[in-house]
């Protein structure tokens, strides 16, 4: 036998033990697909890939070979996103809003292999995920200029789903109206009460009224529906073309760093693979002096940076407030597990609302 049907041949069989290989490789893949599915997770984790990707060519002694090994491993990367996208295409994300809302346009951009599904408020998208309609929710929790979202807060503090991601989604604001229809005819705006409040300073220096909406797409159709054309929605171009209404202007929001987080709700808690992670929490403590500052304390005590803090109303008692807390660290680590344990001491309550790896922009 020639050297060159010798070499041929040892091909041939690595490569049979390779098809091997890779079919125990997909069904591991299958594996990951599914948790993610059940957590509420992207199918690319950069993070993951590169971490993965430095660990694999360590076994690589060659450095001829090695680069040639990374681009085989990345297109293998590559096969598995696309295998674990045509797993999860029966994927159901509960948003608040209809087709064009902002919150719509988040969950195509975090899940864009799943199916968006509209509810018409945040507490509908909630149990949605809860009575098993769907398998993850995508809600807002915070804008950069307007604020908290109280009920989506309450939700998280009184409902059962885990908070498995968070994601920053930067928010343009436009007035949008028929077609044809010039900025000075103008009398009334329609929006979500947060997109208004975002706008408030453009409104008020063109005497604009106010009118309420569930949120902004509502708005926009609202408009679209009225034929009125003294009457113009606040909200995405996506919602203009959906439609069929025209930007008369954009970027109307008080600040061009508008951004809104969102958060994953899922049925299943999710524990993050680095420890370089960020963890949400609510707690209730007594009444008295001190009370709040002890368990701040056992928070720094332990080693976790708290991020933000925040009270909101138990609705139960009157006057008595829960505290939602955002902090770094590994929640489920040793040190985090002893920080839980101290703060069931000085705590009424407390509950884990998440972890997860750092946000993200979308």
């Amino acid at each position: 036998m020639s050297e060159l049907e010798n070499a041929r041949n040892k091909i041939k069989e690595i490569d049979c033990e390779m098809a091997s290989l890779f079919e125990r490789r997909m069904a591991a893949v299958k594996v990951v697909a599914d948790y993610k599915q059940k957590h509420g997770l992207q199918i690319f984790d950069p993070a993951r890939e590169a971490e993965l990707l430095e660990e694999n060519l360590k076994h690589v002694e060659s450095a001829e070979v090695r680069p040639y090994y990374a681009s085989y491993q990345r297109g293998v990367m590559d096969i598995s996103k696309a295998y674990q996208k045509r797993l999860l295409e029966g994927m159901r994300v509960a948003y608040s809003g209809v087709p064009g809302a902002f919150a719509h346009l988040a969950a195509k951009k975090v899940f864009p292999q799943a199916e968006a599904v509209s509810y018409p408020d945040f507490s509908a998208a909630y149990k949605a995920v809860e009575n098993g309609e769907c398998d993850c929710a995508l809600l807002p929790i915070e804008n950069s200029f307007n604020g908290d979202v109280g009920q989506v807060m309450d939700l998280a503090f009184f409902g059962s789903l885990h908070i498995n991601g968070i994601y920053d989604a930067e928010v343009a604001q436009n007035l949008l109206a028929l077609p044809g229809v010039k900025i000075d005819e103008i009398k009334e705006v329609i929006s979500h009460p947060q997109a208004l409040g975002q706008c408030r300073g453009y409104i008020a220096r063109h005497g604009f009224k106010e009118t309420k909406a569930v949120n902004t797409a509502v708005a926009a159709k609202t408009v679209a529906e009225s034929g009125r054309r003294d009457l113009a929605a606040i909200g995405s171009e996506e919602a203009a073309g959906e439609y069929g209404l025209e930007k008369l202007e954009g970027h109307i929001e008080e600040s061009r760093s508008n951004t809104t987080r969102f958060a994953v709700f899922a049925p299943a808690a999710k524990a993050p693979s680095s420890s370089d992670s960020r963890f949400v929490m609510a707690f209730t403590v007594n009444n008295e002096a001190g009370s709040l500052g002890r368990a701040v304390s056992v928070i720094g005590y332990n080693g976790f940076n708290l991020r933000a803090l925040k009270s909101r109303p138990t609705k139960e008692l009157s006057w008595e407030y829960y505290f939602f807390a955002e902090g770094e660290g590994d929640i489920n680590s040793a040190d985090g597990k002893q920080m839980l344990r101290e703060l069931e001491l000085c705590c009424n309550n407390v509950k884990v609302l998440g972890s997860f790896e750092k946000e993200s922009l979308i």
